[in-house]
């Protein structure tokens, strides 16, 4: 399938839907795409129930699981990513088990001794020919997508930052109804209210029902007969709002956080869309991050990375000084445990490392140069490759 969609529009539902509510939409889907409803499709509809039904226990393996729908409430996909899903490896199970599981065993008898004889238990369902629904169509708005650029400070603590938008909400001289007036909503003389038309097929083994959303209300089982002239009947118009938009710490750039129900609204008070915030980062001229790591790279003279000194390393929390000790060879990476970027919703902190690079003069003055051609043959200049200093050069060696 294309695009991934929301697990709450899979299964027809909207946030805050209660484990009830999920378990049964859950039931709804199973009963209409699991494979084994489709072994006498054409190969096409056996790809699509398939798709279906996948997608559907996907959904459900996630909004289940409180952790895991906490999650996804709050960071979206992201909030997801890698949980594990439903394992088709071994096939896609007996439907009667996934019921019975879903229902502790009492499904099949509740329904005259389960699914045996091609569903024959479910007789008293009208068949599964129709898509019919006893409620009216549920409008879902628009989702809106957004960026929030943010600095490594900010990522480092978290913060709240305000976005304004615009987006589309209830026409406030008819309250999101299409007209002022209630008495000119009518329902609809072509669906008699519920949205959608009956076809009957004479086929070989009887009659089949089948149903489309009609034509007339296109599913909303009501039609305005004097439109709002604000909204052209829409019941929606374009407003600009501010959002406060809470930031956990530790996310990075390309992260989705989302919100919702703060996307567009829908027609004829239907769902809301969610709002999606992409976290942008602006590079910092100093820190240069990886993963939840931060690098800072230190020059130092040469004077200095031999007698040894103090320098101070620009950290999230403030200033660092860091003690480089006397023989100090450039290169050496000293690391700050405990001082990079924390982990979202997770505990424990990335590291701080600081590279230090030992500058070397191009010109001396006829004094210094004397100073240092006495010293050339000095065994304190002269390279002694210790254990430690080997190891070093070596590691740079691998630059080349």
């Amino acid at each position: 399938m294309a695009e991934k969609r929301d697990y709450y529009e899979v299964l027809g539902l909207t946030k805050g839907a209660s484990a009830d509510d999920i378990k049964s939409a859950y039931r709804k889907a199973a009963l209409k795409w699991h494979p084994d409803r489709w072994v006498d499709g054409t190969a096409q509809e056996k790809k699509t129930a398939e798709e279906k039904f996948k997608e559907a226990s996907e959904a459900y393996s996630i909004l289940s699981d409180p952790d895991k729908k906490a999650r996804y409430d709050q960071f979206g996909f992201s909030g997801v990513d890698g949980a594990a899903g439903p394992d088709w490896s071994q096939g896609f199970g007996n439907l009667e088990d996934i019921l019975n599981n879903l229902f502790g065993g009492a499904f099949g008898s509740a329904f005259g001794g389960g699914f045996g004889g091609g569903f024959g238990g479910f007789s008293g369902f009208g068949g599964f020919g129709g898509n019919r629904s006893s409620s009216q169509r549920v409008y879902r708005g628009q989702d809106i997508r957004t960026r929030v650029k943010l600095t490594l400070q900010e990522i480092a603590t978290g913060c709240e930052k305000e976005i304004s938008l615009e987006r589309k909400r209830p026409c406030p001289d008819c309250d999101g109804r299409g007209t002022k007036n209630s008495s000119d909503i009518k329902t609809c003389p072509t669906c008699k209210g519920s949205g959608q038309v009956q076809h009957t097929t004479n086929t070989l083994f009887g009659r089949a029902m089948s149903y489309t959303t009609c034509p007339q209300c296109h599913g909303e089982g009501k039609i305005v007969s004097n439109p709002c002239r604000n909204c052209d009947g829409t019941g929606l118009v374009r407003k600009r709002e501010n959002v406060k938009v809470k930031i956990p710490a530790g996310v990075e750039a390309g992260m989705i956080l989302t919100m919702r129900g703060e996307g567009h609204a829908a027609q004829h008070n239907g769902v809301n869309g969610d709002l999606q915030v992409v976290i942008e980062e602006i590079e910092s001229s100093d820190l240069k991050r990886e993963g939840n790591n931060l690098f800072y790279t230190q020059v130092i003279s040469v004077t200095d990375a031999m007698l040894g000194c103090e320098i101070a390393v620009p950290a999230l929390s403030g200033t660092e000084r860091v003690k480089l000790d006397p023989g100090t060879q450039s290169g050496t990476v000293v690391k700050l445990r405990g001082k990079g970027l924390p982990t979202v919703n997770s505990y424990g902190r990335g590291d701080l490392y600081v590279k230090v690079l030992v500058w070397i003069p191009r010109k001396l003055d006829r004094s210094e140069k004397a100073a240092i051609e006495s010293m050339r043959n000095s065994r304190s200049f002269t390279p002694d490759l210790s254990r430690d200093d080997k190891a070093l050069f070596e590691k740079e060696k691998t630059i080349f």
